[in-house]
């Protein structure tokens, strides 16, 4: 029997009892447990709402941890937990009591579960009904159906909506009636629950009639407030709505007026003009960031001549090779490789292999002509030789390609190995 609608706490007696999974007469210290009661205070998870804790205290002293009620069949509460003290053996008398404030912070997001739906009928019609919730203490999610997006401004007028009815003081009560007088009264019933011929209603005022079987508060009032955080998509034509209730909802607000003032600071401005002058900073960042990329872009490329010159002579092929500043990334190094090949009559066989340190990784992109490929001098075979030397892998076309590994310090000899494939195959 489920007391909890009326009373948090209160004698009852163990008339089941298993100890890791198993059934048995008796639990000691340090056991973990599944207990059923006679009667009980505590609601098993059911409905959205997830189920209550506390402690059973038997009379001879011992002490159960509820962290978990279960219902595997009607009627029958199954208490998990752990013997914290002392033995529980079946048939001994108890005291049962729930975690009080967590139960009435569960409740509050119940209650506000219930106002959130209405709000979103009242918005979006009779189509956005409850898919699915989960109410846990501070906090809820709400799934419900519709095609589309829910507009930033809808969901502000629900929330708003929902906030006027805290303020109303609206009474909560619960009733069990017949079935079909609660379809008469318009009680909304969740799809897809299978319901028996009485079902509880809960009615907040004349704003929300629905069926169930959850725990709530007494009056909106005690809700203090509720904020949405958002909705987004769970799945086809199904969205989730996430919010904080009463003190949760309170400290969110409280951090956010924070940052705002924070950034009042940071930018002289007024709250309303805070989007307006971040979005003005945010594009002058973007086109500095451009700015830079321009130049140092630039700088990378003038190089080339340097290297163009540097270059080897190789039996009538031009050999290129060397280092370039760190950090320079693969998108400026490949640029420079082609760069200098460009920069080579295209009528002589030509080879360019750059290497860098990006993040303390070793980087190489090297690039071939026409008339070296003529020569047997593909790019992704000597990119490989560079990176099998550097401790990592590469490849890529004939004309051009990547690599890298894992060791910087080897850069010299990764050269070096170019440069012998080179002669080797010129």
């Amino acid at each position: 029997e489920f007391t909890g609608y009326t009373n948090l706490e209160g004698e009852t007696t163990v008339v089941g009892l298993l100890v890791n999974g198993v059934p048995s007469p008796a639990a000691t210290e340090g056991d973990d447990v599944e207990v059923v009661l006679d009667r009980t205070p505590f609601y098993a998870e059911g409905g959205g709402q997830i189920a209550d804790q506390g402690r059973i205290r038997l009379h001879s002293g011992a002490v159960i941890e509820v962290r978990d009620v279960q219902q595997p069949v009607p009627g029958v509460s199954v208490h998990k937990g752990s013997v914290q003290v002392g033995e529980v053996t079946v048939g001994a008398s108890a005291y049962a009591s729930i975690d009080v404030r967590r139960r009435r912070a569960i409740a509050r997001a119940h209650s506000a579960t219930h106002l959130t739906h209405q709000a979103l009928r009242d918005a979006l019609g009779p189509t956005a009904a409850q898919a699915g919730s989960e109410n846990q203490p501070g906090r809820f999610r709400f799934d419900f159906g519709s095609p589309n997006a829910v507009p930033g401004t809808v969901l502000t007028d629900v929330e708003q909506k929902i906030n006027e009815v805290l303020a109303r003081e609206l009474e909560v009560h619960a009733e069990v009636m017949p079935i079909n007088e609660a379809k008469r009264q318009g009680a909304i019933a969740e799809f897809g629950e299978k319901y028996g011929e009485h079902v509880r209603v809960v009615t907040i005022g004349d704003f929300s009639k629905e069926l169930c079987g959850g725990t709530h508060v007494g009056n909106t009032a005690q809700l203090g407030l509720v904020k949405l955080l958002g909705e987004s998509s769970i799945g086809s034509g199904v969205r989730r709505i996430e919010a904080l209730v009463s003190v949760d909802a309170y400290n969110f607000l409280a951090r956010e007026h924070t940052v705002v003032a924070q950034l009042q600071e940071l930018v002289k401005g007024r709250p309303e003009e805070l989007p307006e002058k971040i979005s003005a900073m945010l594009g002058k960042l973007k086109d500095a960031e451009k700015e830079i990329e321009k130049f140092r872009a630039e700088k990378v490329l003038q190089a080339a001549a340097g290297l163009v010159d540097s270059a080897r002579d190789i039996r009538g092929l031009a050999l290129v090779t060397g280092t370039v500043q760190d950090g320079t990334g693969a998108d400026d190094l490949r640029r420079l490789v082609l760069d200098v090949r460009g920069r080579i009559p295209s009528d002589r066989p030509a080879v360019v292999a750059l290497f860098t340190t990006v993040n303390g990784k070793p980087l190489t992109v090297i690039a071939t002509n026409e008339a070296a490929r003529e020569r047997g001098l593909k790019a992704g075979e000597l990119v490989r030789t560079a990176a099998k030397t550097l401790g990592g892998g590469g490849g890529g076309k004939p004309d051009v390609a990547q690599g890298g590994g894992q060791n910087p310090e080897a850069v010299g000899e990764a050269i070096a190995a170019v440069e012998r494939l080179v002669v080797e195959t010129a």
